[in-house]
């Protein structure tokens, strides 16, 4: 079906009709943290009692759930007119795999977009402060998706200092030019002056967040990532940046 003659799309706008802010989280590769990013985020704001939704947008193959410790089929959304996100650690998250129960989705093309439609379309995400948004790393469909389907957000790029990841970064900053707020420079060993470049070419603040081993056994618990180095260091430097967000949108 053409997205242009496709009736879900009159239902996005109004799905986000009381989601004050969009925020995404991007990384032209994978392996950068930027779903622990994402979901250390979501945590962090929910804890200084801002409403939040967290929606993994990779369709084909979200990650989200684990690092919640969601066990798919243990959960899911509630039908009514729509669906309604469960809450995990109360922060209501959206993500394929309650669908899939975390069996393969090789979806492509057409299907993938078909996905992401129906996604946003029937999540009924209520009031929320900020939606957090984990896409797929690179220039994927999704990605696409999302800059056409949703023009009011503001994304924050993560990076590692690696010169590949951060040569791919610099790419994928073109497309979403003028709608980034922030820079994570995840994992810093330490600060190339690549880095630095590029938030000065965005007009971005770059937040470097140092390397904590303690992460990877903390995942499936929430509780014990927010005590980590790692979840203090999003706490402070990127879930503060997006509450600063919202302050100035209300002034």
């Amino acid at each position: 079906m053409s997205a242009l003659r496709d009736p879900r799309l009159v239902a996005v706008g109004e799905r986000l009709r009381e989601v004050r802010a969009v925020v995404p989280f991007l990384s032209s590769k994978g392996g950068v943290g930027k779903t622990l990013v994402s979901v250390a985020t979501a945590l962090a704001l929910r804890k200084r009692g801002a409403r939040v939704g967290l929606l993994d947008l990779d369709v084909t193959n979200p990650t989200v759930h684990v690092v919640l410790g969601i066990r798919p089929g243990s959960v899911a959304p509630r039908e009514e007119y729509g669906v309604v996100p469960p809450e995990v650690s109360g922060v209501r998250v959206m993500s394929s795999v309650f669908y899939t129960l975390g069996r393969p989705s090789p979806l492509r093309g057409e299907s993938i977009s078909s996905a992401i439609r129906e996604l946003l379309s029937i999540t009924r995400w209520g009031p929320l402060d900020v939606l957090v948004v984990d896409t797929p790393p690179g220039m994927s469909d999704e990605l696409l998706e999302l800059l056409t389907y949703i023009r009011r957000f503001s994304s924050f790029l993560v990076t590692t200092p690696s010169r590949l990841s951060l040569e791919s970064t610099a790419r994928l900053a073109e497309l979403v030019a003028g709608r980034v707020i922030g820079v994570v420079l995840n994992m810093a060993w330490e600060v190339p002056e690549e880095a630095v470049r590029l938030a000065d070419r965005l007009s971005a603040p770059l937040y470097v967040i140092p390397y904590d081993s303690s992460v990877e056994v903390s995942l499936g618990n929430p509780e014990k990532l927010a005590e980590t180095r790692f979840a203090k260091a999003v706490d402070a430097y990127v879930a503060e940046h997006v509450l600063k967000l919202l302050s100035a949108a209300q002034t």
